[in-house]
């Protein structure tokens, strides 16, 4: 299966790419602040705690007047996010349906659930409302969306992911699927980071065993920069889609000086005959 070849989603790929690359740029700035793509105006810093229980900025919540986009921060460190101690399960007690997800994962977003919540009570249903994450921000949009499908008036979520882990069970899965038909996972093959935890989880020394599936849709890519961080970075991805669409993405870059993530090697370098 290949990656779409419809423009609009082709577009939005690489425009949503770039928005979670201002995630990073939200934490690494002292005051929080980042690039805010041009029609757009930012309703919510998005604060959760943790793996190491300290409360962090994880991202944002942008709108314009069509449309809303809930962004989710990635981890700058894989180490403490594949961590065993958090690759246990607990109750996604947030739909109905009995299913199991990632404990380190879920308690990051249930610390960010209220806030997004009230958040989104306050903007207007009538708008088209995309969530979106790398990394470990994937999986904590991967979360937000059933939640958010169930439990507000947003109940049709569009959402994108890049370099996710996997989040749930193969039970949350299949409601996702329900939940979320506009999915969409966008992974490469060797990124590391989209294979854990592993579909059967085991800890050491231990009987118990847990199950997890990823989410559908599946978008592949396939690419090799070198190295097992930049196979997973954002910067990667965005540099990789970018080719699918070089000319959007320059007007995107151009008209919104910073917001783009810094490319490896130069645009119009990357494009392909």
């Amino acid at each position: 299966m290949h990656v779409s070849n419809n423009q609009a989603f082709e577009e939005r790929a690489i425009f949503l790419a770039a928005v979670c690359g201002q995630t990073y740029a939200q934490f690494n700035h002292a005051d929080g602040s980042f690039t805010v793509p041009a029609g757009y105006s930012v309703t919510h810093t998005i604060h959760a705690k943790s793996l190491g229980q300290v409360w962090e900025r994880f991202g944002f919540i942008i709108e314009s007047p069509e449309e809303i986009i809930v962004a989710f921060r990635g981890s700058s460190s894989t180490a403490n996010w594949i961590s065993n101690a958090n690759a246990t399960q607990k109750k996604f007690k947030y739909i109905k349906e009995d299913c199991l997800t990632h404990r380190g994962f879920t308690n990051i977003y249930t610390s960010a659930r209220s806030g997004i919540h009230s958040a989104l009570s306050r903007l207007s249903s009538g708008k088209r409302l995309y969530i979106t994450g790398h990394s470990l921000g994937g999986a904590l949009a991967t979360l937000c969306a059933p939640d958010v499908a169930a439990n507000t008036s947003f109940s049709t979520p569009h959402l994108y992911t890049y370099g996710s882990p996997r989040a749930g069970d193969p039970a949350f899965a299949k409601a996702s699927t329900r939940y979320v038909p506009n999915s969409h996972r966008i992974a490469n093959l060797f990124d590391a980071a989209a294979y854990v935890p592993p579909s059967i989880f085991k800890l050491p020394k231990r009987d118990k065993r847990y199950y997890y599936s990823h989410v559908r849709e599946f978008y592949p890519l396939s690419f090799q920069k070198g190295s097992v961080s930049l196979n997973h970075a954002l910067s990667s991805y965005f540099e990789e889609l970018s080719m699918l669409r070089p000319e959007f993405t320059r007007q995107l870059c151009t008209s919104n000086p910073d917001f783009c993530p810094v490319l490896e090697v130069p645009l119009q370098a990357t494009i392909r005959a």
